[in-house]
This record gives structure tokens, C-alpha cells and sequence, in this order.
């Protein structure tokens, strides 16, 4: 399992940038096919599980892969990364985008260079070749907002963080829990927009306080990002609000089981970030390798795909559920 301190996970490239597994992978030949994916945030354990998932899959495909990544949330120093890859003529760009709008221009420039551009959680993201996603979007949301009616009898105020106001699918499964919430939960409300923090535990702790001091009837949290839920859980615990507020979101198991076992966190919510890397690479590998892309074909380890050609969308069902009486089978199943 990857450390999870951003110390060991990461290192300085200077201007306040920090890269993951940077540069090519020790012992990688020169005909091999080069990737370096971009992600949102480098040090965290969702993209440390990310890349674990694109090592095994660089080692089953023949690819070297690398992975970078910006140290804060800041979709303009991505732009600068993405621009490195452009620069050192990658083979395959892999892309966690934070900003849509402002990754197309770059991204264009990419697709200028010849390289083919894989993105993930980039549904709407222009520039790319392929988007791969192991959920539907709207059901996600679903999901989530489901759970958290069931934890709040139905009723109340809530709140929803998303990592930023900008980041694609964040902000999309968020739109379909709020339209669920609207059409199925009539004594629910939503009590403000949504607030951006939630790839970071520090700002969504910070988030809650404020939360609680502006909006004291706040009875729920939905966490759009996995650092989201720990935020808000640290801070409901810390102030003893777990049987008055329930929170849930996407998480990664092993991160919040004490949250979850306690109860504070009542359901998460994740797709395997391993098998999202994993499936990035094996993409790029088939489009790499002339393949067709169409619906039922089999993508290596995560099996039969929907293929939307004119959307650029290649998708899998992985959505996983758990809560306090499944952790530790889910843990176990997903060594997450």
C-alpha cells in the first residue's frame, strides 16, 4: 500500500509544483510508449491508489508511465504540467482535469502534437480522445443523496462540497444529487450553493466550522471528493454533532473507517481509483494499438464497456457502497 504522508509521496519541481513518480520509470526502454498523467493533487491517497493503478498497468501493457500533479488545488499550475508533457512529446497525456474551460486550449495543443489524451472524471473535458469512467454520474449522485436522506429521516437542511466549483464530475454529481434531493425529498433543502474544498482535509475541516457557525440548522453533508467527508467527519466528531448532522460521500475505505465505524460518516461512496489508472493505461494501450472502440468491448481487468463514440466516453459499472457493517469486508475485497 502507497504511503499516504504527501513527504514521502511526493517531490518539489519548484513554482509550488510537486510531481508524483515523476520522469520515466527505472529501467524503461526507449521504444517503449511514454504516459505521464496529470492529476488534480499530488500526495493524497486517492492519486497515490491512482498510481498504483497506472504502474501495474504501464507493467501489463508495455507502457512507461509516470504521473505529476499540482501541491494545492490550482487548475492553472495543471495547465503548466500539461504543458511540460507537450513539451517532452509523451506518447499519451492522462488528465484528472480541475478546470474544463481552462485545460481545452492546452489540450488542443496536444492533440496538434499527436498525442493522445486520456482523461478521467472528464466527461465534458474538450481535447480529449478518450474519457474513461468506472460509474454513471447520475446514478452516483443518487446514491448519495439516497443515503443521506436515510440518515436524516427526510428532512432538514443540507450542504454539499465539491473539490472545486469547476471540477467536472464533482460538480455533476452533485447536480444530480440536489435534482434527486428537489424531486423524491420535499422536507429537505438545500441550505447554500455548494462549497469548493473537498480534495483537501484541511479545507473542508475549515469549510464545516464555517458551515456550522452560518448555517446552524445544517442536519446533512455530502462530500464530493475524498478528502471531503474526512474534513467534515473530523470536525462533527471533534464537536459531538455525529447523532445531530450525518455525513456521506465518496471516501476511500480504509481512509475513514474510524469515521465510519463511529458512525460519524454514515455510508461511503468510491470507484477504485487503482482500477481507474489501470483502465486509463489499458485505453491508451488499445487506441495505441489500433483497436475499435465500441460497446461490449473487453477492457483488460475491468471487463465488458459501454462505448459512446461521438461522446469520446468509454464506461464501466464499479460504483462501490459501504458503511459501518461492510468496512471491513470492503477494505479487505478492494485493499483500499
Amino acid at each position: 500500500m502507497p504511503s499516504f504522508t504527501r513527504r514521502n509521496a511526493v517531490r518539489l519541481l519548484g513554482s509550488g509544483l510537486v510531481a508524483a513518480s515523476a520522469g520515466l520509470p527505472r529501467g524503461a526502454r526507449a521504444a517503449e510508449k511514454q504516459m505521464t498523467t496529470v492529476v488534480k493533487i499530488a500526495g493524497v491517497p486517492w492519486f497515490n491508489y491512482l498510481d498504483a493503478g497506472l504502474q501495474a498497468g504501464g507493467k501489463k501493457f508495455g507502457i512507461a508511465v509516470s504521473m505529476v500533479g499540482p501541491a494545492h488545488v490550482d487548475p492553472a499550475q495543471q495547465v503548466r504540467l500539461v504543458e511540460d508533457q507537450i513539451a517532452r512529446k509523451v506518447d499519451v497525456l492522462g488528465l484528472v482535469p480541475l478546470d474544463v474551460k481552462v485545460l481545452a486550449p492546452v489540450l488542443a495543443r496536444a492533440q496538434q502534437a499527436g498525442i493522445l489524451v486520456i482523461t478521467q472524471e472528464g466527461p465534458d473535458q474538450e481535447g480529449r480522445t478518450w474519457d474513461v469512467e468506472l460509474l454513471d454520474s447520475k446514478v452516483f449522485g443518487e446514491m448519495q443523496m439516497q443515503a443521506l436522506a436515510k440518515a436524516m429521516g427526510e428532512k432538514g437542511d443540507y450542504v454539499i462540497y465539491v473539490g472545486t466549483l469547476t471540477t467536472p464530475l464533482h460538480n455533476r454529481w452533485a447536480d444530480a444529487a440536489i435534482a434527486y434531493q428537489q424531486a423524491h425529498y420535499s422536507g429537505m433543502k438545500l441550505a447554500v450553493a455548494r462549497f469548493p474544498g473537498a480534495d483537501e482535509i484541511d479545507t473542508s475541516e475549515q469549510v464545516t466550522r464555517d458551515v456550522l457557525q452560518a448555517y446552524p440548522d445544517v442536519r446533512g453533508i455530502i462530500g464530493f471528493g475524498s478528502n471531503g467527508p474526512i474534513g467534515a467527519g473530523n470536525v462533527i466528531r471533534e464537536r459531538h454533532l455525529q447523532k445531530k448532522i450525518a455525513v456521506v460521500g465518496t471516501v476511500i475505505p480504509s481512509q475513514g473507517k474510524a469515521l465510519i465505524k463511529s458512525g460519524v460518516i454514515r455510508e461511503g461512496f468510491l470507484w477504485s481509483p487503482k482500477d481507474a489508472g489501470f483502465a486509463m493505461v489499458a485505453v491508451a494501450s488499445l487506441v495505441l494499438g489500433g483497436a475499435k472502440m465500441e460497446t461490449g468491448m473487453d477492457i483488460p481487468g475491468l471487463g465488458k464497456a459501454t462505448v459512446d463514440v461521438p461522446g469520446k466516453l468509454i464506461s464501466v459499472d464499479r460504483i462501490l457502497a459501504f458503511n459501518k457493517e461492510n468496512i471491513d469486508q470492503m477494505i479487505a475485497t478492494t485493499g483500499l
